[in-house]
């Protein structure tokens, strides 16, 4: 049975190997390691967001949503300049 997660791409090993972060309900639920060479070329950076179909032994489909990246960025960067104002 497949089931689908938002994932993170937290790194990328030796070049060849990324290291995606699968969330469920706003936190790490686990982590997987794929080929690079298996994510869609626009998406192989750090920090770029999937739509994940996975079963339990592999990854079925890896989707790429920029737009979700883009507002995690920016949710992040207004987060930083908060605390920045503080100081």
């Amino acid at each position: 049975m497949a089931t689908r997660y938002t994932a993170v791409l937290d790194r990328i090993v030796d070049g060849e190997t990324a290291v995606l972060l699968l969330e469920e309900d706003d936190s790490v639920r686990e982590e997987r390691t794929v080929p690079v060479a298996d994510l869609p070329e626009a998406g192989r950076h750090e920090g770029a967001v999937f739509e994940l179909e996975v079963t339990e032994d592999s990854i079925l489909e890896a989707t790429y949503r920029p737009e979700t990246e883009r507002e995690r960025r920016e949710r992040l960067q207004d987060r930083f300049d908060d605390l920045s104002e503080r100081l």
